[in-house]
């Protein structure tokens, strides 16, 4: 192994101090205290999941999926989200004790980058899972709890961008000529390249009208006043009137200055299939998480009841946050050998208090100075009896 190898970490792949460690452990604690308030409870699954269940379930594209092999020679995945495995055990178990399910989670997640990625490919999540309820009010559930915590985070500049996956369907079938058409274009509003866009319908040599309202649409559809400003370019459908009860609901609890509506929004998560939110805020360039409804996915592990969840990024919440200080008030107790039964008592006493103290010898260290210079409070056992 060479010398620079030895400090290399896997491609995209990071350490985590303790500096970082503790700040990432108060979004933690935040997070599980206001959720299990709302009558969540968390779960934990494990990190490797089989591929021919989670790993084929999952939306995450097969580049991404971290693969192992097992002993016996089956094909495991590191888990890609929390979604699919906690939808495969609500099927397997849970959903037969309680319906409908509310359930969390803090965990890990893995998804393979290539080289020139520079995303990290193992990073921390948090959210929640609705399983049980397909109506209207546990979508509208989620997103006010997705606001809830946004908010605990003391993040105030940010805002619930909310689409349907049933709508964007709707409309791109009705103005291009075909699937190959329709897909293609949704995967540029994935990736949400509207040059793109505009650029694609154009070489598609659509009828006059069917390009005209499609770039037309993609102009007015990123922000919309209210839901029936999308109705010109849609047939009342189903879909639409589920939107419009959610935008009701949420205005009338409270939270309708914290949302806009995107028709535009679509998602590399295949399994949404109705309603699909995206939240963003000051100071990261990137959504701080995303959910929606995935009712299909249920399906998938042989179960026919409704979904509805979303997950935050963890790292990039910690982005958007405010500049946390983490109070240092830990007691330094330092002590000559002759002294450590002196000092021992002294911490003992000290940790009953409930303080955080550090019990360290004067011969373990060199630099006595330098230690002494990192706490507010330092306690001296030396060997001449004398204490400061």
């Amino acid at each position: 192994m060479s010398s620079i190898k030895m400090f290399e970490k896997p491609l995209g792949m990071r350490d985590t101090f303790p500096e970082i460690y503790e700040k990432l452990e108060l979004i933690r604690s935040t997070g599980r205290e206001l959720l299990r308030a709302r009558g969540y409870e968390f779960i934990k699954t494990p990190s490797v999941e089989y591929y021919d269940t989670v790993g084929k379930a999952s939306a995450i594209s097969d580049a991404r999926l971290f693969k192992l092999v097992d002993s016996q020679g089956n094909t495991l995945v590191l888990r890609p989200d929390m979604t699919t495995p906690i939808a495969r055990v609500a099927t397997a178990k849970l959903l037969k004790e309680k319906i409908p399910q509310r359930l969390a989670y803090f965990a890990n997640v893995f998804r393979a980058q290539q080289r020139e990625g520079g995303r990290p490919a193992e990073f921390d999540q948090m959210g929640i899972e609705l399983i049980g309820d397909n109506s209207v009010f546990a979508d509208a559930e989620v997103i006010m709890t997705a606001i809830d915590l946004v908010k605990a985070y003391h993040i105030s500049d940010f805002k619930v961008t909310i689409g349907h996956a049933g709508v964007l369907s709707c409309i791109l079938k009705d103005y291009t000529e075909s699937e190959a058409q329709a897909s293609h274009i949704n995967e540029l509003l994935v990736q949400r390249n509207f040059v793109g866009f505009e650029e694609a319908v154009l070489t598609f040599d659509l009828p006059k009208t069917k390009s005209d309202a499609l770039l037309s649409y993609i102009e007015e559809a990123i922000s919309l006043p209210s839901i029936e400003a999308i109705e010109k370019y849609v047939r009342k459908n189903d879909a639409l009137e589920y939107m419009r009860s959610l935008a009701e609901i949420l205005d009338v609890a409270g939270y309708g200055k914290y949302i806009a509506f995107d028709f535009t929004l679509s998602s590399h998560m295949s399994y949404y299939t109705g309603m699909l939110f995206e939240v963003f805020a000051s100071g990261s360039g990137f959504p701080l998480g995303n959910g929606g409804r995935y009712d299909g996915l249920l399906q998938h592990f042989g179960s026919q009841v409704g979904a509805t969840g979303f997950g935050l990024r963890v790292d990039r919440v910690f982005e958007a946050m405010p500049k946390i200080e983490i109070a240092n008030d830990e007691v330094l107790v330092l002590f000559a050998a002759d002294r450590f039964s002196d000092a021992l008592a002294q911490v003992q006493f000290l940790r009953e208090q409930g303080k955080q103290v550090t019990f360290q010898s004067y011969e373990g260290i060199g630099n006595i100075e330098a230690l002494k210079a990192q706490f507010k409070v330092v306690q001296e056992f030396n060997s001449r009896g004398a204490r400061a």
